[in-house]
């Protein structure tokens, strides 16, 4: 599934010139308003600490991506999409519904909703599991 998914992206990366975690960072701004620090996307998404920092540092020098000083700790820095992010915004979300049509295809709205509550259950366990062994 995630090479397909892979794939899907694959033009808007060569089109604007992005790696795979630039991809991931602008698509995880995009679709989590409130969640906007490299910390939480490292957690959300699982993702390794250095690449999601040197993905937005590489953001920020495109002009895609920007640093803000959160205004109560100077720790802590949020990020937010510059308006030349937008088009790359808009072929993500048209890649995400493509991959959700090939990968549904076939499937009817009973199976679909039978395959998301799945897979809830399943991201719910898994989340249970990480945080038992990481104590």
């Amino acid at each position: 599934m995630t090479k397909l998914y892979e794939q899907c992206l694959e033009n808007i990366r060569g089109e604007y010139g992005l790696s795979q975690i630039e991809i991931a960072i602008i698509g995880f701004l995009y679709n989590n308003p409130g969640k906007d620090t490299a910390a939480e996307i490292v957690e959300l998404r699982r993702l390794p600490k250095g690449n999601v920092s040197q993905g937005v540092e590489l953001l920020v020098k495109k002009g895609l991506v920007k640093r803000n000083a959160d205004t109560t700790d100077r720790r802590k820095v949020h990020l937010s999409l510059e308006e030349a992010a937008i088009p790359i915004c808009s072929g993500i979300e048209k890649v995400n519904q493509k991959f959700e049509e090939q990968l549904f295809a076939g499937l009817s709205g009973e199976e679909k909703e039978i395959y998301e509550r799945i897979n809830r259950q399943l991201m719910e366990n898994i989340e249970k599991g990480m945080s038992f062994h990481e104590k």
